[in-house]
């Protein structure tokens, strides 16, 4: 990087880190990275610790996918939730976003991502088969899918209902309360609450 032969390699290095993180460019990354510098010391090695921790510490749940310092998660753990019906998500911010509504009751499966083709992205870059195993295993009586209402969301959606109904289970999507090309994670509750009762068969 041109624009950073001012600065020393170290701090060089750690602008190049700080760059690589979704939706920071060169200019924020320099602002954190002088950030950090000029902070004390022991925030620095906090930083670099919590870091490090939820490297360490943290992993997919076995169950949902989810991320979790505990094996299951506290919600797969939870003996109040329903375990025979699951909501399938495109990544854990999506989850997240259905929790804080509150009053789903079920179980998740978090994909960790939507079936993208011109990416690269097929059905095993992400998820499914772990899906598709918890379904064979039996004991689920429906699945939601709650992807995005964008055309990998929706692309998804379709492939994931091909692949289950031949299962058995109950397959429903996501209904009104959604723009079309929009995405759960950016819902408020009332909206997500709404398209969660008002899921359909598909």
């Amino acid at each position: 990087m041109d624009s950073q032969m001012q600065y020393a390699e170290p701090i060089n290095n750690l602008i190049r880190a700080i760059s690589r993180l979704p939706g920071i460019g060169e200019k924020t990354a320099t602002r954190l990275a002088l950030f950090i510098l000029n902070a004390d010391t022991e925030y620095a090695k906090g930083l670099a610790e919590a870091i490090a921790s939820v490297k360490e510490k943290v992993s997919l749940c076995p169950v949902c996918m989810t991320f979790s310092d505990a094996d299951p998660c506290r919600i797969c753990a939870d003996p109040e939730r329903d375990p025979a019906t699951i909501c399938v998500v495109s990544d854990y911010k999506d989850m997240t976003a259905l929790e804080a509504m509150g009053g789903y009751r079920g179980s998740y499966h978090i994909l960790h991502g939507n079936l993208a083709p011109l990416k690269g992205v097929g059905p095993d870059e992400i998820r499914i088969k772990e899906l598709v195993a918890r379904i064979e295993a039996g004991g689920v009586n429906e699945v939601i899918l709650a992807t995005g209402f964008d055309a990998e969301g929706e692309a998804t959606s379709a492939y994931l209902t091909k692949v289950l109904k031949p299962a058995g289970v109950r397959v429903t999507r996501l209904a009104s309360g959604i723009p079309v090309g929009s995405y759960v994670e950016f819902m408020d509750g009332a909206t997500l609450g709404r398209a969660l009762a008002g899921r359909r068969e598909v």
